[in-house]
């Protein structure tokens, strides 16, 4: 009686994961069917050019920048880093629920990352592509670039390891090799599927060259399993190595507000917090349109919601103790600091992330909120945007009124800003969507195996 029930609440627990009516061929049918051959939604085409323009609009951007200099942006002394170092670190930031979801939850055996783990992992690799282009172009020169690694070269001069600027081209090379590496080798399964279900001989060939020859052998799944978790041991430390480097870039300078030990874990949290809500902000509409219901359940909904939640928590954290010790700390330069964010001309942009990324969040404790995909939709929203500012606020505050009043200054962003920071948004939405167009934006394999059918009964 006691494996019975046993057996009962391992199958309600496993059903709150997945659609009850799915089987093995529905699940491989319905994933498939999207690639192959359901017809592409009208919404496809209309987003996808949208963001196409949007593209383009980047690139007209760098040809501008790669002719006249980074000049055109509003950078200026005191405020030498603008909103490049701004979007990289926000990019960088959201790509971090990607890794967390695949790699962290996929040791921890946590079941309900199955839905949504692979098009967290594309997210993370389109986001660390966006947030490359920016310091490439702070540089000034990117075409000396390839400078920054540590190749043997006629001058004998080796790049500055001192400076954290050379960390983060490690940190995120690395982070995007792994990522890479880790998504790819997931695929692989999927790959097989779709070349042996493709009726276009050109899309069978593309597949099955993707596939690398899988046949699905018992040698094949043993040696497949064994890289993926070797892979997922790899890209777990990542999670919190990667933005405590970019953290590093703020908290080894003297500067007040940024000279501060909490930046590591603050900075982590804040980027599992926003990839989190990229992801929910994504994920609600492609549910929808594509009938995915089955797949990504509201138990989804409910986990991403608390993660948010307690992450959130952290973050608003951060934002009580940095005040704390800019008043505790009895330094005449942090104090300042911190009224200036309160007070100064940037005040307003200062307490609209504190009710974006402190406030709004906590809504997430009632769970009739956490229910609703548009309260939920929305607040996402809310809390990418303040996330945003908090990167705004950290960088310019700081820079604008430090040590000397006589060298204060004030940055405002012109236009060709903006223009790079929306055109890598189109970008990464272009990507997104020839993504979940051409590959199979929820893993066959794997949700075949939380099926209640996939679980082996004794006799």
């Amino acid at each position: 009686m006691d494996e019975r029930d046993d057996r009962n609440l391992s199958i309600h627990a496993t059903q709150a994961v997945v659609g009850t009516e799915l089987t093995f061929g529905s699940v491989t049918d319905k994933i498939s069917a999207i690639v192959l051959q359901r017809k592409t939604p009208i919404g496809w085409f209309i987003g996808f050019a949208i963001s196409f323009a949007l593209f383009q609009l980047l690139l007209l951007t760098i040809t501008n920048l790669l002719f006249n200099g980074i000049g055109l942006w509003g950078i200026n002394q005191p405020v030498g880093w603008g909103f490049a170092i701004i979007n990289f670190v926000w990019w960088i930031g959201i790509g971090h629920a990607g890794t967390l979801i695949s790699a962290i939850l996929l040791l921890l055996r946590q079941k309900w990352r199955t839905s949504i783990n692979r098009f967290a992992e594309a997210m993370t690799l389109f986001a660390v592509a966006q947030a490359g282009i920016f310091p490439v172009m702070h540089l000034g020169r990117p075409w000396l670039a390839y400078w920054l690694f540590p190749y043997p070269n006629t001058m004998g001069i080796w790049p500055q390891f001192r400076s954290p600027l050379m960390w983060d081209v490690f940190a995120v090379s690395t982070y995007a090799t792994v990522s890479a590496m880790f998504w790819f080798v997931g695929l692989i399964p999927d790959f097989a599927t779709l070349r042996d279900r493709a009726k276009s001989k050109v899309f069978g060939i593309i597949y099955g060259m993707l596939a690398m020859g899988w046949r699905g052998s018992a040698r094949h799944w043993h040696r497949y399993e064994m890289a993926y978790l070797l892979l997922a041991g790899l890209a777990t430390p990542l999670v919190l190595s990667v933005h405590t480097i970019v953290s590093f870039d703020f908290s080894i300078a003297i500067i007040p507000g940024w000279h501060a030990t909490i930046f590591p874990p603050y900075f982590v949290a804040g980027a599992i917090y926003a990839g989190f809500a990229m992801v929910l902000l994504l994920t609600i509409p492609l549910r929808k349109v594509y009938g995915l219901e089955s797949f990504i359940t509201m138990r989804h909904m409910h986990n991403m919601a608390k993660v948010m939640l307690a992450t959130g928590l952290i973050v608003a954290y951060g934002y009580v103790i940095e005040a704390f010790f800019g008043w505790y700390s009895g330094n005449g330069y942090e104090h300042f600091m911190i009224w200036n964010r309160m007070h100064g001309p940037y005040a307003p942009y200062y307490w609209t992330l504190i009710l974006c990324n402190g406030f709004t969040p906590q809504l997430l404790w009632i769970k009739k909120v956490r229910a609703n995909l548009l309260a939920l939709w929305l607040i996402s929203l809310v809390v990418s945007v303040g996330m945003w500012l908090e990167r705004f606020v950290i960088v310019v505050t700081s820079l604008h009124r430090d040590f000397l009043p006589s060298s204060w200054g004030f940055y405002k962003p012109t236009q060709w800003d903006w223009s790079m920071f929306i055109g890598t948004i189109g970008f990464f939405l272009a990507l997104v969507f020839l993504f979940i167009r051409f590959l199979p934006m929820i893993s066959i394999f794997e949700m075949r195996t939380i099926l209640p059918e996939a679980e082996v009964e004794e006799g």
